[in-house]
């Protein structure tokens, strides 16, 4: 990686971008996804880069959403491997989740490097290499999946998505938790939950409230019941608005 000094101002944000230039240098972070990235750093941007009240209720709803699920599946596409591989495997052994790799921009290549990222990090049992079933209604390369995985799975967190699968996932007739920092997208506004804050942050703060929740079911149907994704994300696009304003 480039060598960044820990004392600039972006060090964060600009580490993150290593890691993808690295995924796209080692073959599984297609070009078009460093486009997507800066795309959310914009969104990033208007939320302060900062994780919200209204982005840790989601994400406490998005636990509560994976431990009553009878199977649930992590999706992990090229960005998400780069940015956070350790912490998917971390959150997949906490809730009991299937991790299986999805990609738009598919070849058995990518798919095997995003995979063995994911290994290295702990992963067991990653799925997607051999897809034997299809999404209904979803024509890309996207909709290819497994049926012990995806195409059986009763929760779907799917970081970093796009909205085809998304609509497509829901239609399915599966609660699905997106990541997103684009509160307006049609990811957003189709999955169950939805968690706008950045990919590295979401991730841990999802798996923290599986550690809380994990034996209390009165809390975990308490979250879900007091989430509203719209309002949520209606607050979310409110906190926008004051920050582009530079209110407090």
């Amino acid at each position: 990686m480039t060598d960044i000094p820990k004392t600039h101002p972006r060090y964060a944000s600009l580490m993150l971008r290593e890691r993808l230039v690295t995924g796209f240098n080692e073959g599984y972070v297609a070009p078009q996804g460093l486009i997507a990235h800066g795309r959310g750093e914009m969104f990033y941007y208007l939320l302060g880069e900062k994780t919200t009240k209204d982005a840790r209720a989601a994400a406490k709803a998005a636990a509560a959403l994976l431990l009553e699920a009878e199977r649930p599946v992590i999706s992990v596409n090229g960005n998400v491997a780069a940015l956070c591989p350790k912490e998917i495997v971390e959150l997949a052994d906490a809730s009991g989740a299937r991790i299986e790799v999805g990609l738009f921009h598919r070849s058995d290549q990518r798919v095997s490097r995003v995979a063995e990222v994911l290994e290295r990090s702990g992963a067991k049992g990653v799925l997607g290499f051999l897809p034997d079933a299809r999404i209904p209604g979803l024509e890309s390369m996207r909709g290819l999946c497994t049926s012990e995985g995806i195409y059986s799975a009763d929760v779907v967190l799917i970081p970093l998505e796009d909205g085809d699968r998304a609509e497509a996932l829901a239609r399915m007739g599966k609660r699905t938790i997106a990541i997103d920092l684009n509160p307006l997208s049609r990811t957003s506004r189709a999955a169950t939950v939805t968690v706008v804050d950045e990919v590295t942050k979401a991730v841990p703060e999802i798996t923290a409230h599986v550690e809380d929740l994990e034996d209390d079911t009165a809390a975990r149907r308490r979250a879900l019941a007091k989430y509203d994704r719209d309002e949520n994300l209606a607050r979310t696009m409110a906190t926008m608005m004051r920050n582009l304003g530079g209110q407090e």
